[in-house]
């Protein structure tokens, strides 16, 4: 068995194409406890996502954890389970289709393909399926505005880790953030004022932030900096004085100290201090999923009127919304800059293609 994979259906016709990987975290394939235990087992045994020694982990992971923790999870995935499947993956595919469409208008011939770090489709698999079509020029774009190691670097170790079994492998270019980017700053905004302009301002908006174990930030993970920084971008383009905002993070998990403000803790004080309405959103989430439209929109709103409150909402995601499609076309568009299959760099003719078949078989090649 040969050591390095190749494609299987080469041909010397093919043309060489331009390809953007989009990755996100992941989900079960349904809101079950067995599929639940599966992804869970996947995500959690990833020690990017979990740094402490390993023997450590894994007796708790196995005894505990995934004994305990799947059934509780599918009852909560099943809250927000929709008929075409994991609300994640839906919009994580139309973000796809619909960069892809927005690509083509603009004269770029670029394949968009999504994929999951844990779950299906896995970015191996995605990954071997662009090469049968011959991808040589992969962008990888993470859908995760601000970069972390439990994140970012994650997907990117499952790209590296793939291609370093491949004989043939693409040009490669990855974008590590996209946090402080114009463009999406700017479709949060008009996502926020679009709300309303229809349901009139709050006395305050919470915007909420997946939290990491602090002790990340503390070893140079840039997190919590980018998240800020997004905070302020966002707040300022909405005009907002310092006590109309706050910014906190959500989803800790375990005993250990996480990135503070708290944001449960933080509507537990906005509903006791009796603020008239609070709006939530999740500026480091682009699609919603079982962290905004479980633990945010449904447990948030129980925690802020159980502590006092009384107008709250969940204002949701940019998911496949014109503004956040159209950032992530320039997005791409900034960083294939030079690539073939570009507007401004047309792939090579058909006609050239089949020339070259024709020496490559002339020469002994079999396709």
């Amino acid at each position: 068995m040969a050591r390095y994979s190749a494609a299987n259906a080469f041909d010397h016709s093919m043309p060489e194409r331009t390809a953007v990987l989009l990755v996100q975290l992941g989900t079960p394939d349904a809101p079950e406890t067995s599929a639940v235990r599966r992804y869970l087992r996947e995500f959690l045994s990833d020690p990017r996502v979990v740094e402490i020694p390993k023997l450590v982990w894994a007796l708790i992971l196995n005894g505990i954890i995934l004994n305990v923790r799947p059934a509780r999870s599918a009852e909560k995935y099943a809250t927000i389970w929709t008929d075409e499947g994991s609300p994640l993956a839906v919009h994580t595919a139309n973000q796809a289709r619909r960069l892809g469409q927005a690509l083509e208008a603009r004269g770029h011939a670029i394949e968009v393909a999504w994929s999951m770090r844990y779950g299906r489709p896995a970015i191996a698999q995605v990954m071997r399926e662009m090469r049968e079509r011959n991808v040589t020029r992969l962008l990888v774009l993470p859908l995760y505005p601000q970069y972390a190691a439990s994140t970012t670097a994650t997907a990117f170790d499952a790209v590296f880790s793939e291609l370093s079994g491949w004989r043939n492998q693409p040009e490669l270019r990855t974008i590590r953030n996209f946090h402080d980017y114009g463009p999406y700053i700017e479709a949060l905004a008009r996502h926020i004022e679009a709300y309303w302009a229809r349901e009139g301002k709050p006395d305050v908006l919470v915007m909420s932030f997946h939290g990491v174990p602090r002790r990340s930030l503390l070893l140079g993970d840039p997190y919590h900096c980018e998240c800020l920084v997004t905070g302020r971008l966002l707040a300022e383009r909405l005009q907002l004085a310092p006590e109309q905002f706050r910014v906190t993070f959500q989803s800790r998990f375990g005993k250990a100290e996480w990135l503070q403000p708290y944001t449960d803790r933080t509507l537990e004080e906005l509903g006791a201090g009796k603020t008239g309405r609070v709006d939530v959103v999740c500026p480091g989430f682009v699609s919603d999923c079982l962290e905004t439209l479980e633990e945010i929109a449904i447990e948030g709103r129980e925690t802020f009127i159980a502590a006092g409150g009384s107008d709250y909402r969940y204002l949701g995601c940019v998911n496949d919304s014109a503004e956040f499609i159209s950032a992530l076309a320039r997005l791409v568009e900034r960083h294939v800059a030079g690539w073939p299959g570009t507007a401004a760099e047309p792939a090579c003719p058909h006609a050239a293609l089949a020339r070259r078949r024709e020496r490559a078989v002339a020469l002994g090649a079999e396709r």
